[in-house]
C-alpha cells in the first residue's frame, strides 16, 4: 500500500498517545508504523528530494498540525502527549481531518499564516506560473518552520535564551576573529545588560544585549525601552540590541528611531526566527533545489 497523506495520520497520532504518557517522535512512528500495518517497502518509501522517508514527513507534519490545533502538547522537548481536547477528538467519533483541526482557533490562525489554500490537501488550479506556485509552497514551508522554531525557543530557560541570543550574534558575523566574542551577564549583577558583542580586537566598541522571552502575544512599550537606554547610559555605551519573542508598540518603535547620541536596534519575535533560519541557527539544511531558465543570449549566438 501506498503511505497514507499526511492528515491521514492525524488519529493514528492520536491513538497512540491516547495513553496520555510522554512519547518520543521515534516512539510515535514506531507505534502508527505497526497499527497501521505499513510494510518495510512502505516505512522505505523516499520523497522524490530522496533526502527523507515519506512516512518520516508526513507523520512530522500530522504533529505540526495537532499541535497547533492543540491536540497535543510538547511539555518537554521532543516528547509529546495528547492533551483534553486531543481525548475530546478521539471520543467524538468524527472524522479527525484539517476540516476537524480549522475548530481551533489557534489552528486557524496558524494556517492563515503559513498558507493561502483552502483545507483541502491539494494545491487548487490557480492562475499561477509554476514558479509562483513553487515560491508559494516555499513562502508555506518557511513559515511552518519559523512557527516551530518559535514554539522551541519558548521552551528555553531564561538564560539559555540569552545565550541564544549571543550565539545568534556571532553567527551573525558581530565579533568575528576576536577571542571570547560573546558573553551573557551573570544574572545577579546584571545592570540591565543581558550580553555584550565585542566587536573589534581592542575592546573599543562592544553592542550591549537585553534579551526578553515574553509570550508572543505580548508588547513591549517605551518604558522598557527607556530602561534599557538608561543601562546604556550607565554602562557608557553607544549601540544597543533589544531582541524579544514578542512585538514592539508603536511608542517604542519611534523613540527608538529617534534617540540621539546611542544607537538602539529592536528585534522582535518574527525578526529573531528569520534571522535564526537566515544563519543556520536552531535550523539545519533538509534540501536545495536549483531552478533553471532558458539562456536567450545562448541561443541568440552563432553555435
Amino acid at each position: 500500500m501506498a503511505v497514507p497523506k499526511f492528515h491521514d495520520f492525524f488519529e493514528a497520532f492520536l491513538k497512540v498517545v491516547s495513553d496520555n504518557k510522554l512519547h518520543t517522535a521515534k516512539d510515535v512512528r514506531n507505534s502508527i508504523a505497526i497499527n497501521m500495518a505499513l510494510s518495510d517497502s512502505d516505512i522505505a518509501e523516499i520523497l522524490p528530494s530522496g533526502k527523507q522517508r515519506t512516512f518520516d514527513n508526513r507523520v512530522a507534519w500530522a504533529r505540526t498540525y495537532l499541535n497547533k490545533a492543540g491536540l497535543i502538547e510538547t511539555p518537554s522537548r521532543g516528547k509529546y502527549r495528547i492533551t483534553n481536547a486531543g481525548m475530546t477528538a478521539l471520543l467524538s467519533g468524527e472524522k479527525i481531518d484539517l476540516t476537524y483541526l480549522e475548530k481551533s482557533d489557534a489552528f486557524k490562525k496558524f494556517r492563515t499564516v503559513t498558507t493561502s489554500h483552502s483545507t483541502d490537501d491539494v494545491i487548487e488550479e490557480k492562475d499561477e506560473s509554476p514558479i509562483e506556485v513553487l515560491e508559494s509552497a516555499y513562502s508555506q514551508v518557511t513559515a511552518t518552520l519559523a512557527s516551530q522554531l518559535m514554539d522551541e525557543v519558548m521552551k528555553l530557560t531564561p538564560v539559555e535564551f540569552e545565550r541564544l541570543v549571543v550565539k545568534l550574534l556571532l553567527r551573525m558575523g558581530y565579533g568575528s576573529g576576536i577571542d571570547d566574542a560573546g558573553m551573557v551577564t551573570q544574572q545577579s549583577n546584571d545592570g540591565g545588560i543581558d550580553g555584550i558583542i565585542k566587536e573589534d580586537q581592542l575592546g573599543f566598541s562592544h553592542i550591549y544585549i537585553q534579551a526578553k522571552q515574553w509570550s508572543i502575544d505580548q508588547t513591549v512599550g517605551k518604558p522598557e525601552i527607556q530602561k534599557f537606554v538608561g543601562a546604556l547610559q550607565g554602562q557608557q555605551a553607544q549601540k544597543g540590541l533589544f531582541i524579544t519573542t514578542a512585538r514592539f508598540s508603536s511608542g517604542a518603535l519611534q523613540y527608538a528611531s529617534n534617540l540621539l547620541g546611542a544607537k538602539v536596534v529592536l528585534v522582535d519575535g518574527s525578526s529573531l526566527t528569520k534571522l535564526m533560519i537566515k544563519h543556520n541557527v536552531g535550523v539545519s539544511l533538509e534540501q536545495v533545489y536549483e531552478v533553471k531558465r532558458i539562456d536567450t543570449d545562448f541561443f541568440a549566438e552563432e553555435l
